[in-house]
C-alpha cells in the first residue's frame, strides 16, 4: 500500500469513506505551491476536525485547513503538506440575534450565503473581501485580506468578538464570546486573523453585525497627476468626511479595470480614462447625509483641479465597487507572472508612490498602484511572461522595494509571489523584531508543528 493510500485508509476509519478523498485528480486540485496532499479530509463538525488533528499528531503529519481555496497561494510554500482539511461542510448559522447584532457561524459558510441570510434582517457583515462570491468566512479571517469597507467599519479585529478552534494538541478551544461587551480573558481569537492556518483550525466565528444603510452612493473623479489625486484624498481625510471607501487607481490599473468591464459587457464610465489617475469614493447613511457627502466630494474634487468628476449612477457604482473589492483577485491574474505587495504606512506622499513606479521601470516591468484608505497601498508588478528571465526581473526588484518601505517606516506584506521566487522573497525579508514572539505564539498554539509549517516567514 502506498503512503497516500495508507493515510486515506486510516482517515476513512475515522470519518467514513464519504468524508475522505484520495483520487489523484481531486488531490491535484488541492495542490499548493507545487505540493500535493496525500489525502483530503472533509469533516462534518468540530469533533471530527479534532479527531483528524489528533490523528495527524500521532502520525507526525502536516495539515492545511482550507475553504474555497481562493487565497491558498498566499504565504510561503509549506514545508510539509500531508492532509488537506476541507472545512466547507461546516456551514451552519449556529446563532443569530438580530436584536443584539450578534452572530455565530461555522467557518465553512460562504460569505455570499451569509450575506443573503443577514440581509433578510436588514443587516450585513462588513467583510467586503476579494473572491466574495466563493470565499468562506473562516478563509477570509485566516487570510487577513483587506476589506474594501475598512475606512468606515475597521478591520475584522474590530467586529470579530469570539472564535472556536482546534489547537495543535487536538483540543477544542474557545476565545471571546457571543456578546459585544465581552471582557472575559484575552482576545486570543484575534491572533487567528491573518495566521494562514498556522495556529489552529477555525471551526466557528462570532461577529458583531451592522444595520444596512438606508442610502448608498459612489463618486468618481479623474486627475492629470498623482499629486492632484493625492491632494483630493488628503482633503477628504483631513475634514473627516465619513466615506466608506476612497481609492486611487493608477493609469495601468484603470486599463485593467476597463478591459474587464468591456469583456463582461458592462458600460465603461467615461471617467475611467487610462491616461489619468482616478479616484473612487463611496458613502452611505440616511438620504440627507448621502447628499451632503456627495456635495462635499464634488466641491473638493473641483478644488483639487480634477479633470472631471461626478456622482455615479447606481448600476455603475455597483459594478465598479464590486470590481475594486475584487482587486487582489484580478491583479494576480493580470499577467503571466506578478508580485502583489500590500503596504501600510502613515503620512503617505505622492513622491514615495512615484518612486515605486521608478523602481518598476528600472527592470522594465509594468506596475500598478491602488491606494486605499487608512494608509494601505496595493502595488503590483506585472511581468509580460513567466519565463526565467521575466521572473528573474521580478526577483531583482524585491530588495529595492523592501528598502524603500523601510526608509518610509512602513510595513509590507507580499500577498502574491510566483512559487519560483518565494524563497528569494523570504531571504530578502529581514527578520522582524517581533519574530521571536511570533515563534513562541506558534509553539504555544501548535507545539507539534502540525499546522501549515513554514507558511509564514520565520518558520512559523
Amino acid at each position: 500500500m502506498t503512503a497516500t493510500a495508507d493515510v486515506a485508509s486510516r482517515l476513512t476509519e475515522l470519518l467514513g469513506s464519504h468524508r475522505v478523498i484520495n483520487a489523484a485528480d481531486e488531490l491535484a486540485a488541492y495542490t499548493i505551491d507545487e505540493l500535493t496532499p496525500r489525502a483530503i479530509a472533509c469533516p462534518a463538525n468540530a469533533q471530527e476536525v479534532a479527531e483528524v488533528v489528533r490523528f495527524a499528531i500521532r502520525e507526525k503529519l502536516a495539515i492545511l485547513p482550507l475553504g474555497s481555496r481562493s487565497k491558498c497561494d498566499m504565504g510561503m510554500a509549506p514545508q510539509r503538506y500531508d492532509i488537506a482539511l476541507d472545512m466547507t461542510s461546516l456551514r451552519d448559522v449556529a446563532h443569530y440575534d438580530a436584536g443584539d447584532l450578534t452572530l455565530s457561524v461555522d467557518a465553512g459558510i460562504s460569505l455570499r450565503e451569509l450575506d443573503a441570510c443577514l440581509r433578510q434582517k436588514g443587516q450585513f457583515l462588513p467583510l467586503a473581501v476579494p473572491c466574495f462570491e466563493t470565499s468562506t468566512v473562516g478563509g477570509a479571517i485566516a487570510s487577513g485580506i483587506d476589506s474594501a469597507l475598512r475606512a468606515r467599519y475597521g478591520t475584522a479585529r474590530d467586529f470579530l468578538i469570539g472564535a472556536e478552534f482546534v489547537d495543535g494538541t487536538g483540543n477544542l478551544c474557545k476565545s471571546g464570546g457571543r456578546v459585544v461587551k465581552n471582557v472575559t480573558g484575552y482576545d486570543l481569537h484575534k491572533l487567528l486573523i491573518g495566521s494562514l492556518g498556522t495556529l489552529g483550525v477555525i471551526t466557528r466565528l462570532n461577529f458583531r453585525t451592522f444595520p444596512l444603510p438606508a442610502a448608498y452612493g459612489g463618486h468618481v473623479a479623474q486627475f492629470a497627476t498623482i499629486d492632484a489625486a493625492m491632494e483630493f484624498r488628503n482633503r477628504v481625510e483631513s475634514i473627516g468626511l465619513p466615506v466608506s471607501d476612497l481609492e486611487i487607481l493608477s493609469p495601468n490599473v484603470v486599463a485593467i479595470v476597463r478591459a474587464i468591464l468591456r469583456r463582461d459587457e458592462h458600460l465603461v464610465p467615461t471617467e475611467l480614462n487610462d491616461s489619468k489617475w482616478i479616484t473612487y469614493s463611496t458613502f452611505e447613511g440616511n438620504d440627507a447625509l448621502a447628499r451632503r457627502i456627495a456635495g462635499e466630494l464634488e466641491r473638493m474634487a473641483n478644488a483639487s483641479a480634477a479633470v472631471s468628476y461626478r456622482k455615479l449612477k447606481e448600476d455603475e457604482d455597483n459594478v465598479l465597487g464590486g470590481m475594486l473589492r475584487e482587486a487582489f483577485e484580478w491583479l494576480r491574474w493580470a499577467s503571466p507572472a506578478n508580485l502583489i505587495w500590500r503596504f501600510s504606512m502613515t503620512g503617505m506622499k505622492a513622491q514615495m508612490l512615484n518612486t515605486l513606479d521608478t523602481i518598476a521601470e528600472s527592470v522594465r516591468v509594468r506596475s500598478g498602484l491602488l491606494v486605499r484608505p487608512c494608509g494601505v497601498v496595493y502595488f503590483a508588478l506585472l511581468a509580460d511572461s513567466d519565463d526565467e528571465e521575466s521572473v528573474g526581473r521580478l526577483a531583482r526588484i524585491i530588495l529595492d522595494v523592501k528598502r524603500l518601505i523601510r526608509i518610509e517606516q512602513g510595513c509590507s506584506t507580499l500577498l502574491h509571489v510566483p512559487t519560483a521566487i518565494k524563497t528569494i522573497a523570504a531571504e530578502a525579508t529581514q527578520p522582524a523584531s517581533d519574530t521571536p514572539l511570533h515563534q513562541r505564539v506558534k509553539q504555544a498554539f501548535d507545539p507539534e508543528n502540525v499546522f501549515a509549517p513554514g507558511r509564514i516567514v520565520g518558520g512559523i
